[in-house]
């Protein structure tokens, strides 16, 4: 999101989002985490219908889309961004315990780091 704001604000948006799109996959990790302002979500809106149908997409997030509302707080544009995530989408749901603290528990047990 830093560099989309600031590619903004140097009039390079236009050219930012479209590399944005022609990357093979684009990972996004911990989306729920920190909350997007509305200039932000509209951003990330626009890298996502930029990529839609083009390319893949891998979204990591420890929050259901029912609480996404808390992260992209416009309403209408969360529904909008969580449309075009599901769109044609593969939805792998892993549960609600967080794989690093498991992994880190199954280390300690077994000796290794």
């Amino acid at each position: 999101m830093n560099e989309l704001v600031e590619a903004a604000d140097d009039k390079q948006l236009g050219k930012t989002i479209a590399r944005y799109g022609h990357v093979a996959l684009l990972k996004i990790d911990e989306l729920g985490y920190l909350e997007l302002d509305r200039r932000g979500a509209e951003m990330l809106f626009q890298v996502l219908t930029e990529r839609e149908e083009k390319n893949s997409i891998a979204v990591a997030s420890n929050e259901a889309f029912t609480g996404w509302s808390k992260t992209l707080t416009d309403p209408r544009l969360c529904a909008a961004i969580v449309d075009r995530l599901t769109f044609n989408a593969t939805l792998i749901e892993t549960g609600t315990e967080s794989y690093r603290l498991a992994r880190s528990e199954a280390n300690k047990s077994d000796g290794t780091k």
